[in-house]
This record gives structure tokens, C-alpha cells and sequence, in this order.
């Protein structure tokens, strides 16, 4: 009992407020203000490395599309595909499709960072084939940026009470009463934190060894950090779909391990990486 005594009890209303029928919700919102911080850092960075601003300026419509069709396209694919599949207009579009008929606006109710990340690092690609930099380069400048909007990303989960942790006694449990009244970890706060923390190590390295550090380092220091955090906080989280039951791992840790294996390989072959950018400036 007293262990509940001590629980937050945490149902705040998704919407922030309603303007001429359409709704502003905290999880639009942070997800904005994640993309908004990561514009300013990197465009920092490409300051600091007097890369031109005609080079920037088409950057943030490449990571924005890239970011929110992957996440979507993941979610839908990765969770959800035997609903999707045969709706692929609520795939694409932020409605859902009535069952009489028309349809109603409701956002995108399902997104997924490992799509998210694929899905930005094709776009990526296709910048890098318009401004002629170097691929590496570039991922690694968004490297030291994504774990704040990461940050924001879990912050905007953690007000639409979603990805909810397993049941517990800790003392600083949440009751999510939207879901039911049971103590439970707060897993989106645990992620916010630890991408915060990720952020901080990122820009810390990025201001003091910039220059003394491989190419490529800092796209595989983020792959590895966020990845390996995601891989074992899952453990402490609810599975998000029926399927994931009877799994020895579910989804989420299946589909972070690839990205683990990615970055250590990056941060482990750095040579071979600085080697092709320095090619790949020769023939500039």
C-alpha cells in the first residue's frame, strides 16, 4: 500500500489545446521541438566547418520526410503489417478510413524509431547525391544531434501515455490510469533521460576531440548508444503488439541489433572510413 501511496498518478489530456477544430497535441508539439534542437546543432556544425548555407538550407526538408515516412512506414511494417497492408492509405495519410464511409483526420497513431532511422539515413543518401558531400561526414553531424530529438521523441510517448513499462513496487512508479491502475516503470522517462545523457557525451566529444576523432565515429558512437539502451530497456517495457508474446525477444530487440552490430563496426573501422572520405574528396 504504501508503495502506491508513493506512485504518480499520470493521465494529462493529450491535447494542448483545440484552434477552429484542430487539435494541438503535446506529442506533435515535442516532436517539433526534438527536430527544432537538432536543426540548430547541426546548423552549428556547418558553421563550424564553414560548410555553405546553400548546402544546409535543403537539409532539413531531407531529414523531416526521411524521418517521419520511415518512422511511419516502420511502424506500419514492422508492427502492424497484416492491418496496413491491405489499408495503405492509412499507411501513408494521417486519417483513418470509416466504416461507413469518409474519413477522419487523426495524425500518425504509430511510429517507429528503427524505421525512423533507416528512414533518414536513405534520405541522407539521396542529400548527399544533390550537395556532393561526403555521406559520412553528414551522418555524423546528425549523429551528434538525433539523441536530443530521441529525447523529446520519448517525452511526447510519455504524455500520449504510450510505450508503457511492466508492472513494479519501485517507489517512483506511474499509474497510467489511461491504461489501468497499476504501478508501473515510466520506460519513456527512462529513455528521455538516457538520450539526454547521450546528447551531453555527444556534444562534450564533438567540442573537445572533434578534430582528433575518426570520420564516422560519431554516427557509430549514436547507433551503438541508442541502440544498446534501447535493446535492454525493453525488458522493463509492455510489448507493444499481440505477436510479441511469444517472442524469446520482441521486436524492438530484434530490430536493435543490427544497428549495434553497425556501429561498433563504424567505430571500430574508422581508418577504412577516413580513408574513403579523403578518396571521395580527391575526385571532388
Amino acid at each position: 500500500m504504501n508503495h502506491l501511496l508513493a506512485t504518480i498518478h499520470w493521465n494529462p489530456n493529450p491535447e494542448l489545446f483545440n484552434l477552429l477544430g484542430i487539435s494541438i497535441r503535446y506529442y506533435g508539439l515535442l516532436w517539433a521541438v526534438g527536430i527544432l534542437f537538432a536543426y540548430l546543432v547541426v546548423h552549428y556544425q556547418y558553421r563550424d566547418k564553414k560548410i555553405g548555407e546553400d548546402k544546409f538550407e535543403p537539409l532539413f526538408f531531407y531529414c523531416f520526410f526521411g524521418i517521419v515516412l520511415g518512422a511511419r512506414l516502420g511502424h506500419c511494417l514492422f508492427y502492424q503489417p497484416e492491418y496496413y497492408l491491405t489499408r495503405p492509405v492509412e499507411m501513408l495519410l494521417p486519417i483513418k478510413m470509416l466504416p461507413g464511409g469518409g474519413w477522419k483526420f487523426t495524425g500518425y497513431e504509430g511510429l517507429a524509431s528503427h524505421g525512423g532511422t533507416l528512414g533518414l539515413m536513405i534520405a541522407l543518401w539521396l542529400y548527399v547525391r544533390k550537395t556532393k558531400l561526403n555521406y559520412i561526414d553528414v551522418v555524423d553531424m546528425i549523429a551528434v544531434a538525433t539523441p536530443i530529438t530521441a529525447c523529446f521523441i520519448r517525452l511526447a510517448n510519455l504524455m500520449n501515455s504510450e510505450i508503457i513499462g511492466k508492472v513494479t513496487d519501485v517507489p517512483w512508479a506511474f499509474v497510467f490510469e489511461r491504461e489501468d491502475m497499476q504501478p508501473r516503470h515510466p520506460a519513456q522517462l527512462y529513455e528521455a533521460i538516457a538520450y539526454f545523457i547521450f546528447f551531453l557525451i555527444h556534444i562534450y566529444l564533438y567540442k573537445k576531440y572533434s578534430k582528433k576523432l575518426h570520420r564516422g565515429f560519431f554516427f557509430g558512437l549514436c547507433l551503438t548508444l541508442i541502440f544498446t539502451f534501447r535493446f535492454f530497456i525493453e525488458f522493463l517495457k509492455e510489448n507493444q503488439v499481440s505477436f510479441e508474446d511469444g517472442m524469446s525477444l520482441n521486436m524492438g530487440q530484434w530490430l536493435s541489433i543490427p544497428f549495434v552490430i553497425i556501429g561498433l563496426a563504424v567505430i571500430f573501422n574508422g581508418k577504412k572510413l577516413d580513408q574513403m572520405g579523403k578518396s571521395y574528396t580527391l575526385k571532388k
